[in-house]
């Protein structure tokens, strides 16, 4: 059902990938890759659309992810490039979609601007109603539900304190919060995890009276639209596919309410360090938690800069989370593959996502790779980590001797090289084979 929804916009993204690249005959007059209307006319021509058709698919392009917009650059995006192989790409464009079915279908001009607010709000309550009703349920008891709904939202609104000056109109203070209610561009209201958007003064006169019915009809269309549900003859029916998505949705909430160890609020950088103390299973619940209360893209790029710091434990924490990400993470995960410090992890990242067994990923290093993720896992062990750990992580080294080891990672050159020589000099057992790691150590601090 996704890849059917989707087709056109599918297709009007390949069409633009191919036709407005860089350095490519089909860019527009001033080089830009943008939907011009001179681009519109000739994708049209292209693909026996009208214009109109085509730029329709083109904003569905845009919701659903599969063109990314960057200023005044357009680009494929990587839902588009892994459309044919990766299921969860598909569905996952869908939901962007679903998410953002009050842009798809933008609202008559008529309506207030906070009533509109309102509704959006209050319509992720109506879809759960439809998705435990599992059939077809009359439009008079969703403007039911949804009257119930927005006036708790005016309540709550109103329990927040307003620091005015006297004024002498029945409408809202002339000071205090003052708030666009409209949605930005990009927003995408969703079930429950609505954009934070600037709070409504509470609703005068206008507001209140403003009939809800037209309003409803408006965003059933909308969400009709977007093939969520169907609507018609005085009910309203979520598909399979619109009731898949508000099961997504309410299985996310519950688990962003579950977090273990407390660090959905947290950076990247504090929730890892908080996943450090916690055994595998346990942190894996956690980054699952603190994944689904952010958006995926923020989200891995967070994870990215957590592991460029100098924390080796966070390094590969990171990549912990980003294998929980799963295939949305890969265009970051590729594009750090030129950064030394990342390159081990992300191949081994790569590998695994590619089907490899984890025991046999690591068979796409190289020798100084391993070698170099050999020390950083150690500076993390030492670190973190207790002797004895350090002393049993020599068995992981690839070389079949110390010596061999020592030599190699004296020419890999990383820069905690030193302490790592120490800290297992210290910790390991053997006299002579603790001296021989020192005088390693040694020679690396002195250049020898």
């Amino acid at each position: 059902m996704a890849r059917s929804g989707l087709a056109g916009a599918a297709r009007v993204a390949r069409w633009a990938d191919a036709a407005l690249g860089p350095g490519r005959d089909g860019a527009t007059a001033d080089g830009k890759a943008t939907l011009s209307d001179a681009t519109a006319e000739r994708a049209a021509r292209d693909l026996g659309l009208t214009p109109a058709q085509v730029r329709a698919d083109w904003d569905t392009a845009r919701l659903a992810g599969l063109i990314e917009v960057h200023g005044d650059t357009a680009r494929p995006g990587w839902r588009l490039r892994a459309w044919d192989r990766d299921d969860s790409a598909v569905l996952r464009g869908w939901v962007a979609l679903f998410d953002a079915w009050s842009l798809a279908h933008p609202e008559p001009e008529e309506h207030e601007p906070a009533a509109v607010a309102e509704v959006v709000s209050a319509m992720p309550q109506v879809l759960s109603f439809l998705q435990l009703s599992a059939g077809p349920v009359p439009v008079p008891q969703l403007l039911d539900l949804l009257q119930q709904r927005v006036t708790e939202l005016r309540t709550e609104r109103c329990e927040v304190d307003y620091v005015s000056r006297p004024h002498h109109s029945g409408g809202p203070p002339a000071d205090g919060p003052r708030d666009d209610v409209s949605r930005a561009p990009g927003a995408r209201p969703g079930l429950g995890t609505e954009p934070r958007r600037p709070r409504p003064a509470p609703a005068g006169p206008a507001v209140a009276d403003a009939p809800l019915e037209p309003l409803l009809d408006w965003a059933l269309r909308a969400l009709a639209s977007v093939g969520a549900l169907t609507y018609g003859d005085g009910q309203a029916t979520l598909t399979p596919l619109g009731s898949w998505a508000v099961w997504v949705k309410l299985e996310q909430i519950c688990v962003a309410a579950q977090s273990p160890a407390g660090n959905i609020e947290q950076g990247a950088e504090d929730m890892l360090r908080g996943c450090g103390r916690l055994r595998p299973n346990a942190a894996r619940a956690e980054y699952r938690a603190w994944l689904a209360a952010r958006p995926v893209g923020s989200a891995v790029t967070e994870l990215i800069d957590a592991a460029r710091g100098e924390d080796a434990l966070l390094r590969g924490l990171a990549f912990e989370a980003l294998r929980v990400v799963g295939a949305p993470a890969e265009p970051e995960v590729r594009a750090v593959l030129d950064e030394p410090t990342l390159r081990p992890y992300a191949l081994l990242w790569l590998a695994e996502h590619d089907g490899a067994d984890p025991e046999d990923a690591h068979e796409v290093l190289t020798r100084e790779e391993a070698t170099w993720l050999w020390v950083d896992t150690a500076a993390a062990v030492a670190d973190h980590g207790e002797a004895p750990l350090l002393v049993r992580h020599l068995e992981s080294a690839v070389q079949p001797t110390v010596p061999a080891l020592l030599n190699e990672v004296r020419a890999v050159g990383h820069p905690r090289t030193v302490q790592v020589l120490v800290a297992l000099a210290a910790a390991h057992p053997d006299p002579a084979l603790a001296k021989a790691v020192r005088r390693a150590a040694f020679q690396v601090h002195t250049g020898g």
